[in-house]
């Protein structure tokens, strides 16, 4: 049940969905893997949105470089794990809510487990194959997935359903090359924003999900375009299912 504290808090998002939906996401576990430029909007709204438990998953500590577009850490911030950093934030966005940060590196040891009892999974990562381990645990659990990329003025998102649509191995089949890329904040911004309203959207049983295809962002024209993808019946993630 809520509060009286939480029903002021949420007074706005009550008078779209009602109590009942604030309850779904007062009583839901979000997993975001990645608090750099993505994760950092993500989790952000994620929080004042009320979401009851947020878990979250970076290796890396804060550096100077970040701070054009990982609006969680600050200058203080510089050499502090990011971990660390965005749940001192959040902490004080939201002291209603329960935050659970790892300061670790995903691995194909530790995957499972991190995402184990996770209502939907957040991709906000820049690593090839850390990306696909979460999304083969994904679909080994059965968890939907929200990934999103970034590169310079451009994004792209789509939503995962494991069973029902395409994998993120069906969209990107083979390895990128490495690169430290190009990005500006607002990227970053735009793209994490819409990562977490699909992940409130799915916890609400709303309808217009990011399903069966990708969603791109042009920041330079400001438009939004839609493709179509399908399941690869040879991917070797989703293909048997």
């Amino acid at each position: 049940m809520l509060d009286d504290t939480e029903k002021e808090l949420y007074s706005r998002q009550i008078m779209m969905f009602g109590e009942d939906g604030q309850e779904k996401l007062k009583n839901a576990t979000v997993l975001v893997a990645g608090c750099g430029g993505l994760g950092s909007p993500i989790m952000h709204y994620l929080a004042v949105a009320g979401i009851g438990h947020i878990r979250f998953i970076d290796k890396d500590t804060v550096e100077r470089s970040n701070l054009n577009r990982q609006i969680l850490h600050w200058h203080r911030d510089i050499g502090k794990s990011k971990s660390q950093s965005a749940e001192e934030k959040l902490a004080e966005l939201n002291p209603g809510i329960r935050l659970e940060a790892f300061n670790t590196e995903i691995n194909a040891e530790n995957v499972d487990e991190l995402i184990q009892g996770a209502d939907i999974i957040i991709d906000a990562l820049d690593n090839y194959e850390t990306r696909m381990l979460l999304n083969r645990a994904a679909i080994r659990q059965s968890v939907p997935l929200v990934h999103g990329a970034v590169h310079g003025f451009h994004g792209q998102l789509t939503t995962v359903i494991p069973g029902k649509t395409p994998c993120i191995e069906c969209l990107i089949p083979e390895k990128p090359p490495k690169e430290v890329f190009p990005i500006i904040g607002c990227t970053a911004g735009v793209v994490g924003t819409m990562q977490a309203n699909e992940a409130i959207k799915y916890l609400l049983d709303e309808e217009g999900l990011h399903t069966g295809h990708i969603v791109m962002w042009d920041g330079k024209n400001g438009t939004l375009e839609k493709m179509k993808i399908c399941r690869r019946s040879d991917c070797p993630e989703c293909g048997h299912l």
